[in-house]
């Protein structure tokens, strides 16, 4: 058995553990073994305070309970990764409420990615479910870098993200809300199946002998929004998990994304009101969201490149810096450039009619 795991699950099951107070607790005693071999007394005293997480009785069940989730840990190759190892998730782990530890199965690199989760209702409609693989694909096909979506394998909208994905070719993780003993629903078995099985990953902070119920849903959504660097809702009623997601999200300076739908539609109620209340911008399309996040686009067949065009040297940085960007405004092309507007300004209507750049709504100019 490794002890080092042993410890490790130990201490990430103490009750209220985080980053931050385990690193506190780490830095004063030197390691995860210390703190369950120390006497309640000189834990105390080491830290200047004491705790109920000292408590002897309690660290001694913890320990049982990690002695028994190793051994399942090990038997089904799972693969923990741990809030100071090198392949633990960056983006998570800056959030306040991280989980120190993740049981994770499949082989998915959380950290050289673009990461969107893609939330909604389980009660999803045709025109969320049309949408969401609408827009799943036109990431996969338009964007430039490596795309992971994530969502959490529930029914509707979730569901559809993780196929959407596979369909595709392109890695999704599922974030569970139980152990990885068991699969929630048991009808998505086989999906969280394949996502292990093609470069995704079935992810939870969750040990197997924890019991599944209702507050786990609402705390794994936590993790869905940490790993994003985008959250897009596609459908929500007036209350429900994806806006709490939403706005843990946007807690977490995450941009958030919200499909707009009818007023009388109920499954829009609660993305309407993300947009109304400026949590979450309006999408519509995957070049919303390439362009809201300056992400650089795949050269699409057929396009001209500026390497081919024979271009002014002013002409080249005003192109570089829109390629740079994703899409740019006037006054933001002629801030990087330098160029007065007033000359910018037939420059750009120039490379228009050469067919290199496209004038877009809102004065936003972007490369055809």
């Amino acid at each position: 058995m490794d002890d080092t795991l042993l410890y490790r699950i130990a201490f990430a099951s103490l009750r209220g553990m985080n980053p931050q107070l385990a690193r506190q607790i780490l830095g004063r005693i030197g390691g995860e073994d210390a703190f369950f071999k120390m006497s309640e007394r000189e834990l105390s005293a080491v830290m200047g305070f004491g705790n109920k997480l000292f408590d002897r009785e309690y660290r001694s069940r913890l320990l049982a309970e990690a002695e028994r989730e190793t051994v399942f840990v090990e038997t089904n190759h799972i693969k923990p990764i741990y809030f100071t190892d090198e392949d633990y998730p960056q983006r998570l782990v800056q959030c306040d409420d991280a989980p120190l530890l993740l049981f994770t199965l499949g082989r998915c690199d959380l950290n050289n990615a673009r990461f969107v989760s893609v939330v909604g209702t389980r009660h999803a409609t045709v025109y969320g479910i049309d949408f969401t693989n609408r827009l799943v694909e036109g990431l996969a096909q338009k964007m430039a870098d490596p795309l992971v979506i994530v969502s959490g394998l529930a029914y509707g909208i979730d569901i559809a993200a993780h196929k959407a994905a596979l369909a595709c070719g392109i890695p999704t993780v599922a974030v569970l809300a139980q152990g990885l003993n068991t699969i929630y629903p048991p009808v998505h078995r086989s999906t969280a199946a394949e996502i292990a099985r093609s470069g995704g990953m079935l992810m939870t902070d969750y040990r197997s002998i924890d019991r599944l119920h209702k507050g786990n849903f609402l705390a794994r959504n936590r993790i869905v929004a940490g790993l994003s660097d985008c959250l897009v809702v596609v459908e929500s009623a007036s209350k429900g998990g994806a806006l709490v997601t939403a706005r843990i999200a946007a807690g977490y300076s995450r941009d958030v994304f919200a499909v707009p739908g009818r007023i009388s539609d109920r499954y829009s109620e609660g993305c309407n009101r993300l947009i109304y209340n400026n949590v979450a911008q309006l999408v519509t399309s995957p070049e919303d969201i390439i362009g809201a996040m300056g992400w650089p686009e795949k050269e699409q067949e057929g396009q001209q490149g500026s390497l081919f065009v024979e271009l002014a040297p002013d002409e080249e940085k005003v192109i570089d810096v829109i390629r740079r960007k994703g899409d740019a405004r006037l006054a933001e092309i002629s801030a990087e450039v330098e160029i007065p507007v007033s000359r910018l300004m037939g420059m750009l209507v120039d490379l228009e009619f050469r067919n290199l750049l496209l004038s877009m709504p809102g004065g936003r100019y972007r490369l055809q």
